[in-house]
């Protein structure tokens, strides 16, 4: 049996690299003319990377179903830039799947039981329902795309994903009244964290995605009509790449009324944000509501930030005290169930939250209490006694 060939650094070759005694690698192989092509790289990843484009502009081994998870996903991927995708969301999961041995693996070896046991290795390995998740939602539907073009003969991710690995995310939460107003009156009078409170207001009384409200711009705000414009999102990539994309869904376009308080907290945000010579664009849109410390638009991390720090110190100073660990998101689920407990119609609160699907905001972002139901059998029992007592008397 015959040793595999290795670079300079000890790693394996695959078919048809090399590298030659000056230390450039190469690629050879034959093309669809029946020529013999070569594509040298002064870097291994990047002749792998090459290799990869290539194939995807010429189609090669894609009809056989010879080309490898990544290559498929690649080829996914390149078909989504012309339309409103998760760029961030893509670019995680194929980087995951460039460190596991299962992407690269040819898509016509792949069955429904080796998609499963890679599942439960991720699982094993400390990956998190949430991450596996999101992992699958970009596999299954590259897997889908060769299915539906008679590459493979089935979709091996074609399962559900809770018979393989447990749901063990955490369950999302809503704060109570009480807590509410504890954690709101800690942020609004620590001498530290109080410069966060108008912005803790706005989410929490409007509810909207994160994303959403970083980027919000002064146009975005309408004071006269009191309503906030919400069809856009702000993104940084990890490399510090500022992009603007639509908003989660297509239902993510609309208006959000701004209460009393949420009104009064853009004022301060509004009357605090420093003046700028000149505002930094971004896809065409500028003068961004919310700034970091280098005057660039404020993202995600940062609020994430604000809160898990501000919960650090109240956690320390008010132990006998405890509250649930708060993030943007579980301000979001809160505005929700507040909304959808003081009697909004579920149709109008699905407009409110931009979701896409009336059953996300029926199962996902409401959460009944003992309380709330006693209350409102209460007020259901009261009704109908006092109605029939009416009855009795007209009678």
């Amino acid at each position: 049996m015959s040793e595999k060939r290795k670079d300079n650094k000890g790693r394996i070759l695959k078919t048809g690299e090399s590298q030659r005694k000056d230390l450039i690698y190469q690629y050879r192989y034959t093309d669809i003319h029946g020529k013999r092509q070569t594509i040298y790289s002064s870097d291994l990843k990047e002749l792998r990377e090459k290799v990869i484009q290539k194939q995807l502009d010429d189609g090669i081994d894609y009809a056989a179903g010879e080309v490898t998870v990544i290559e498929l996903l690649e080829r996914y991927i390149s078909l989504k830039q012309g339309v409103r995708y998760n760029k961030v969301g893509y670019n995680f999961v194929l980087n995951l799947i460039k460190k596991e041995d299962f992407g690269y693996r040819q898509i016509r070896d792949i069955k429904v039981s080796d998609a499963q046991q890679w599942i439960m290795k991720l699982h094993n390995d400390g990956k998190g329902y949430s991450t596996i998740t999101s992992v699958r939602g970009v596999v299954k539907p590259a897997f889908q795309m060769a299915y539906n073009e008679d590459i493979i003969r089935r979709n091996p991710f074609d399962f559900k994903l809770v018979d393989v690995v447990p749901n063990d995310s955490q369950k999302r939460i809503a704060m109570t009244e009480e807590q509410q107003e504890l954690w709101m009156g800690f942020i609004r009078n620590d001498k530290t964290y109080a410069k966060y409170y108008d912005e803790f207001v706005v989410l929490l009384g409007t509810g909207m995605r994160v994303s959403e409200f970083r980027g919000l711009t002064k146009s975005d705000l309408d004071f006269e009509s009191r309503k906030i414009r919400v069809d856009h999102q702000l993104v940084r990539e990890r490399g510090g790449k500022y992009y603007v994309e639509k908003t989660k869904t297509e239902c993510g376009c609309r208006f959000i009324p701004m209460t009393e308080e949420v009104y009064q907290s853009l004022k301060n945000i509004l009357t605090r944000r420093k003046q700028l010579k000149t505002e930094m664009m971004v896809d065409g849109y500028s003068s961004f509501l919310l700034l970091d410390k280098d005057d660039k638009p404020k993202v995600a991390l940062h609020i994430e930030n604000e809160m898990r720090w501000a919960m650090k110190k109240y956690k320390k100073l008010h132990s006998d005290n405890p509250l649930p660990h708060i993030t943007p998101h579980v301000f979001r689920h809160t505005f929700c169930t507040n909304m959808a407990n003081a009697g909004m119609d579920i149709k109008t609160l699905q407009y409110v939250m931009g979701h896409s699907d009336v059953g996300v905001t029926l199962n996902v972002y409401t959460h009944a209490s003992y309380d709330r139901a006693a209350e409102q059998m209460a007020k259901i029992l009261d009704f109908k006694a006092d109605t029939q007592g009416k009855q009795r008397k007209s009678g």
